[in-house]
């Protein structure tokens, strides 16, 4: 690493601040033992979160701009009764964190720290600044989650075990989406209870079984993408092998973060999430919401997992239902949409292979130009309609039809399903 190159522009204080927030809550002393494998995979996570707040810091900035600080510290502390014991701009607003970061009350792993330093650098630079807000702070400093926080790194991915209890169509077009990314065969697990559904998994080179507890047992990251009803007796099985390890992550439709909870061993780490079918082709779209002991690395790992799935966003969780109405079942929706254009141009002569080839691209096609123009679909439409043309005619057809009553009435309706499932599975894991 050239150092001379790396310290060519200022940092600001809040930066820094910024900066010793984000060690301290990756619990940086606990990595002060030499093994410099583990600590580069540390300053990935902080590069990423310093990333995530707009500041464009290598790795190797990261270092040599911990290297200064903890050279500052360590002349401080020899030299504690001069006035000018360190020659670090700013040095009096990082010193507090400092102390907090070096001298917190968790023992050492291995070797202690040494202060008979001889890197006296102080100059206060290596890289340009940006003053956009950090978003928010993890508070958490447990100790046990260093590990899953190192894997939000991108090379981590593909070293987290995953397990899958069911082996529908959502499990395996996540698993398959997930495949599509850094993550290995070797290290994703799935269950069922028969062999029907398995064989699909093993040709992607996925171990199978017959045992939930063997899929939780060697998994970090655990998927429920069993039915609704099943839920219950699932997670009563799998409820004595759930540790503070593990992230559960449910797909099942209604089915509530309180009541996922409440199955659970207390303080156990549930996110919910609904996916979609197009999950398979990576075109998904996935919202999920984090449960009251996840933690906002828990939902960065998530998404990280699955963003070759496509579209992952968080919410609320009363969102989760709504997105279940407009993607999950919205998807069946399109589809009958694109049967209908389809077949009207059957009835108007068209040979039916070639109808059905033409409707599925125009629906690809209108939906590819939406997504990536950012455009609102009103304007979209609108563009498409000449003053007493075709398209206006067969607009007006479709509004005497109530085609857009109907489409709003449909995700209503699978919204309420889903709630009247989530009201259904709680009463039901109450008895």
């Amino acid at each position: 690493m050239e150092e001379s190159g790396i310290k060519k522009q200022n940092w600001d204080v809040r930066e820094t601040e910024l900066f010793l927030e984000i060690l301290k809550d990756l619990d940086m002393k606990k990595c002060l033992d030499g093994r410099k494998v583990r600590n580069n995979k540390l300053f990935k996570v902080a590069h990423r979160r310093m990333m995530a707040a707009g500041y464009h810091r290598s790795v190797d900035q990261l270092k040599f701009r911990w290297k200064l600080l903890k050279s500052a510290y360590y002349k401080c502390k020899r030299e504690s009764d001069s006035p000018a014991a360190t020659k670090m701009q700013g040095w009096l607003r990082y010193e507090k964190a400092m102390i907090a970061i070096m001298e917190s009350r968790h023992p050492l792993v291995g070797a202690g720290v040494h202060s008979d330093r001889t890197d006296e650098q102080t100059e206060d630079s290596d890289g340009e600044a940006s003053m956009l807000p950090w978003p928010q702070p993890c508070p958490d400093n447990s100790a046990h989650n260093l590990e899953l926080i190192v894997k939000l790194d991108p090379d981590m991915d593909s070293q987290l075990k995953t397990g899958f209890i069911g082996a529908g169509n959502m499990a395996f077009g996540i698993a398959k989406g997930m495949l599509s990314g850094n993550v290995l065969p070797s290290n994703i697990k799935v269950s069922a209870p028969s062999s029907r559904n398995l064989g699909r998994f093993q040709e992607l080179g996925v171990a199978v079984t017959h045992s939930n507890t063997e899929v939780v047992c060697d998994s970090d990251l655990v998927f429920i993408t069993v039915k609704p009803h099943l839920v219950p007796r699932v997670l009563s099985q799998i409820s004595p092998h759930i540790t503070d390890r593990h992230i559960v992550v449910s797909v099942a439709a209604g089915v509530t973060i309180a009541t996922l909870e409440e199955l659970l061993p207390e303080n156990s780490i549930v996110i919910r999430l609904m996916p979609n079918l197009p999950c398979v082709v990576q075109e998904g779209a996935l919202l999920f919401a984090r449960g009251s002991h996840a933690k906002p690395e828990d939902g960065a790992l998530l998404r990280s997992l699955l963003h070759c799935c496509g579209l992952v966003e968080e919410g609320p969780e009363a969102w989760i239902d709504i997105h279940t109405g407009l993607s999950g079942s919205g998807v069946a929706f399109v589809y009958l949409f694109a049967e209908a254009l389809a077949e009207g141009a059957v009835k108007m002569g068209m040979p039916s292979a070639l109808a059905h080839s033409i409707a599925s691209q125009t629906v690809l096609g209108a939906g590819r130009l939406l997504r990536d123009s950012g455009r609102h679909p009103a304007q979209l439409r609108s563009e498409v309609c000449t003053p007493g043309g075709t398209t206006i005619y067969g607009l007006h057809t479709l509004e005497q039809g109530g085609v857009r009553a109907s489409t709003m009435s449909a995700v209503e309706s699978a919204t309420e399903r889903a709630r009247e499932l989530g009201r259904m599975s709680a009463a039901g894991s109450a008895k």
